[in-house]
């Protein structure tokens, strides 16, 4: 698509966004802004979110207005970021990130080609938004005059359903790989489609996706894992092939290119997707903490561990299945580890949920539990993971169980709560190299 020099303005009587559907702490900071001098515009998801009449997750803003400048007007404010400083102003629990109108000479559309080159120069707002990844991220809205301000196209691309680049795809696509993966994801969430240009281009460029930090490509996947929408990301995943550039074990077994008996594990791990956003969306409404990275990865892995060792059919005992589940942990090391640059406490906990799956779902069938395996502290863990793994395959529901939350500082700092009370040691409880009687080892109180 073109980039227009002059912006469209959408006017309050053709827009549905007012100033009550706007955050209360985010209309504060684009008041402070504004009546200390500087432009302050309502940015990215946000705006698009209140066209669509949906409830924002994020209320970002920028401004023309310096880190530092932003610093001295919000004493509850923190710097964050190392290629460009953002502000995030603390309220209450929630914070609102504030940052700096850029220049779009760090992905200049007629440089050389290069990945994330380092350069963090402030610009104008029509260079903002041609920094943007989409076009229906690409939109402003200020509230001096109720108006969404619009460079790219965004508000076309909103009311006709579509998710495109800003700018030409292949350029931008090379410039930050990532985009793609971003593009998938809003495509699934809003229910759009990709435009023809856009699609044609991840399908030719996924491969890149490797270009990136490892982890950078885990944070942004395990986004859509607990999105709530992981079925719609996953079939557009599977359709333009990103799905294994991240599950690199997973080109054998359900790359389209294998042929069509490989179709039945497709539909399986789209399956399971289902299942992830069930348990999700239960945690998002319940206010509960949602099943753990390793809970959902490994669900995720269950057809990869049919087809690779015929998971489900496994059948040991003893030595048998310690080989078993150090095989898995070898492969899982040598696959998936690396890639996505797990931690080992995740690749063990996968490992054993997935080895434990067999024997529990065959007690599961039976309806009997054996006394030791009540008492292992695996138990619980594995006995949700082969439920809802039953779930994807029979359609009856599992009966999901979460944590509750634990409150947090408003910088996302959990130190104070795992502190408090350390040192004081509960009634009932003594330290395990001590007795009741003899006090600690074995001297008399």
């Amino acid at each position: 698509m073109t980039f227009s020099n002059e912006p469209r303005i959408i006017t309050t009587d053709d827009h549905p966004i007012r100033h009550h559907m706007i955050d209360k702490d985010a209309m504060k900071v684009l008041r402070v802004l504004r009546d200390n001098g500087y432009a302050g515009y309502l940015v990215g998801g946000g705006v698009r979110d209140l066209y669509l009449g949906k409830t924002p997750k994020d209320f970002d803003i920028s401004t023309d207005a310096r880190p530092g400048q932003v610093r001295k007007l919000f004493r509850n404010s923190r710097t964050i970021g190392r290629r460009f400083r953002l502000v995030q102003v603390f309220f209450h629990g929630k914070e609102i990130e504030v940052s700096t109108l850029r220049s779009l000479s760090e992905y200049d559309l007629d440089g050389q080609e290069a990945v994330l080159a380092p350069n963090n120069t402030y610009g104008s707002l029509g260079e903002d938004a041609q920094r943007r990844d989409l076009t229906v991220n690409g939109l402003f809205y200020e509230i001096e005059n109720d108006t969404i301000i619009d460079y790219v196209g965004g508000i076309d691309d909103l009311d006709k359903s579509i998710v495109q680049f800003v700018g030409e795809p292949e350029r931008r696509i090379t410039r930050d790989p990532v985009r793609m993966l971003r593009a998938i994801r809003h495509a699934g969430r809003l229910g759009f489609r990709i435009s023809s240009e856009s699609w044609q281009a991840i399908c030719a460029n996924h491969g890149k996706l490797t270009l990136c930090p490892s982890s950078r490509i885990r944070d942004e996947f395990f986004k859509d894992l607990h999105s709530g929408a992981l079925f719609e990301w996953l079939k557009l995943a599977l359709d333009t092939e990103l799905f294994f550039e991240i599950f690199g074990l997973y080109k054998k077994a359900l790359s389209k290119k294998e042929g069509a008996e490989e179709r039945p594990y497709r539909e399986q791990l789209l399956a399971l997707a289902k299942v992830i956003d069930r348990s999700s969306n239960l945690a998002k409404e319940s206010g509960k903490r949602r099943l753990a990275n390793d809970f959902l990865l490994a669900l995720i892995l269950v057809p990869w561990a049919n087809a690779k060792f015929d998971l489900i059919q496994q059948s040991l005992k003893g030595g048998e299945a310690f080989r078993f589940s150090k095989t898995l942990r070898e492969e899982l090391d040598k696959e998936l580890g690396v890639q996505l640059n797990l931690r080992r406490s995740i690749r063990q906990e996968m490992v054993i949920l997935l080895s434990n799956l067999p024997q529990f779902l065959r007690y599961l069938e039976n309806n009997s539990w054996p006394k030791w395996i009540k008492k292992k502290s695996y138990y619980k863990s594995c006995l949700l993971f082969c439920e809802l793994y039953s779930e994807s395959l029979t359609g009856n529901q599992a009966e999901l169980y979460f944590a509750p939350l634990k409150q947090e500082n408003r910088k996302g700092n959990a130190t104070q709560s795992r502190t408090k009370g350390r040192g004081r040691r509960r009634r009932g409880y003594n330290p395990a190299f001590s007795s009741a009687k003899k006090g600690i080892f074995g001297l008399k109180k």
